[in-house]
């Protein structure tokens, strides 16, 4: 027993705290995540890093695949041009190619959920795909498609340089990361792209059918925010 009760417990109310803090920046339920943008300070391009406009720009009606006969709209991505975080999932779906936006169905709306419980919101984050526009009947897109897309991915996460990459699925994971691997045995383990840190994960989709597994998906998301909580700075 300390000699001065009232100091033991003040010491231990702030432990607490400092504790609960923590887990509130983890996303944990039960604790309050601090407001706080996940977009750094302006960044600003330099003349080896196009912004996202002249990448889009760049673009155009983009016709370098088959898949620009096909689609309706091109799903450039959205979300900061600032961000600490980027989302990369394979291709637009149906309801992506009806509204030029990334993850607007069905499977967006699992991402939207897991980022309203990390506190975050899209505007925070990028969101993109490894291809821009939708395969017919959403199927995998096949390697010469991935091929003339990855060169626009490549620039915009030149462009975002964000400290953190979260890879959706096998698809966009074996494509960043020039591999060959199933997401259930390399999903949660840290790898790199050109020194930014990514962490693969399962595709929104897969959750929306089989929301058992969700678990995994935040325990892989609990690793990212523990990472940015703690490299605020870099």
């Amino acid at each position: 027993m300390s000699d001065n009760p009232r100091q033991e417990l003040r010491d231990l109310v702030a432990g607490l705290k400092t504790f609960l803090e923590f887990q509130g920046r983890l996303g944990w339920a039960g604790t309050t995540r601090p407001e706080k943008s996940m977009s750094p300070p302006q960044k600003s391009a330099g003349p080896d890093r196009p912004t996202l406009e002249e990448i889009r720009q760049e673009m155009g009606d983009c016709r370098r695949c088959k898949l620009g006969k096909s689609r309706t709209h091109l799903v450039f991505g959205e979300g900061s041009p600032q961000a600490r975080l980027m989302f990369i999932g394979e291709a637009p779906g149906a309801e992506e190619d009806r509204q030029g936006r990334p993850f607007v169905g069905e499977a967006g709306q699992v991402l939207n959920n897991m980022l309203h419980k990390l506190g975050l919101k899209r505007e925070d984050v990028y969101i993109t795909n490894i291809v821009k526009s939708r395969p017919p009947g959403n199927r995998d897109p096949e390697a010469d498609e991935v091929e003339a897309c990855l060169p626009f991915l490549i620039k915009q996460i030149e462009s975002i340089q964000p400290q953190v990459i979260v890879t959706l699925g096998k698809i966009a994971t074996n494509n960043l990361l020039d591999i060959n691997e199933p997401i259930t045995k390399i999903r949660g383990q840290w790898r790199k792209f050109k020194g930014i840190k990514v962490m693969p994960t399962f595709h929104p989709s897969y959750l929306h059918r089989f929301p058992k597994e969700r678990h995994k998906t935040w325990q892989d998301m609990q690793q990212v925010m523990e990472y940015l909580a703690t490299h605020e700075e870099d």
